[in-house]
C-alpha cells in the first residue's frame, strides 16, 4: 500500500466523508467556514469554481436549501449532482461564461467558492506560482460577479506571492479573513481566505 493510500485510509475526514455520503473529505473544510463565517442563507446563488468532484456543491446544495441556484463549474467533467448546474469548461472562455450568463438569468451572485488547486508538479516554486494564479483568476471572477454585499471564499497556499494576494483582496474588499480550518492537513500550506463586502 502506498503512503497516500495509507494515510487516506487512516484520515478520519475521509472515513466521515464516505460515511455521510460526501465526495470528497473537502466538505468538512467548507463546513467549518461556514460555521465559523456564515457563509450560507437560504436563497442564494452559488458558483463553485474548479468544482469537481463536488463536495463543496453538495454542501451549498444542502445548505441553501430548495430554494437558489448552485452553479459548479470545472475543467474537469463532474459526475451530476442533483440540483446544481454543472458546467465543463474553462470559465475565461467565451462560452462557459455564455453558459453561466443563462444560468444566472441575470442575477448576481451571492457567494463564489474556489478550493481550485494546480496539479502538483513536484515543482515548489512554479506549483507556488500557479496556485496564486488561480486564486487571482477567482478574485478576478469575483469583482465580476458577486452582489456588492457577496462573499468570497478562495483557497491559497502560504509562500511566495501569498501577501501581494492578500493585499489585492483587502483592496477589493472591505473584511477579509484568514482562516485554517481543522480539516486542513496540518502539514499543508493552505489557508482559505474569506472576503465580504466589495468595495465600490
Amino acid at each position: 500500500m502506498t503512503n497516500w493510500k495509507k494515510r487516506q485510509e487512516a484520515d478520519p475526514y475521509v472515513k466521515r466523508a464516505r460515511e455521510q455520503g460526501y465526495r470528497a473529505r473537502a466538505a468538512f473544510k467548507l463546513m467549518e467556514l461556514d460555521e465559523k463565517d456564515r457563509l450560507f442563507r437560504p436563497g442564494q446563488r452559488v458558483v463553485d469554481l474548479g468544482a469537481a468532484p463536488g463536495s463543496w456543491s453538495q454542501v451549498a446544495r444542502e445548505r441553501i436549501g430548495g430554494s437558489g441556484a448552485v452553479i459548479a463549474l470545472d475543467i474537469l467533467p463532474m459526475e451530476p449532482l442533483e440540483g446544481v448546474t454543472f458546467i465543463e469548461g474553462d470559465f475565461r472562455e467565451d462560452e462557459p461564461l455564455a453558459e453561466l450568463e443563462a444560468a444566472l438569468d441575470g442575477s448576481r451572485v451571492d457567494l463564489v467558492l474556489s478550493d481550485m488547486a494546480p496539479n502538483i508538479s513536484g515543482v515548489g516554486p512554479s506549483d507556488q506560482a500557479r496556485s496564486i494564479y488561480l486564486a487571482e483568476l477567482a478574485l478576478a471572477f469575483a469583482t465580476d460577479w458577486l452582489d456588492i454585499s457577496g462573499v468570497l471564499v478562495v483557497k491559497v497556499f502560504q509562500g511566495e506571492g501569498f501577501d501581494a494576494l492578500l493585499r489585492q483582496i483587502r483592496e477589493a474588499f472591505q473584511i477579509v479573513k484568514v482562516r485554517k480550518p481543522r480539516a486542513s492537513r496540518a502539514e499543508s500550506r493552505e489557508v482559505y481566505l474569506v472576503a465580504r463586502r466589495l468595495k465600490s
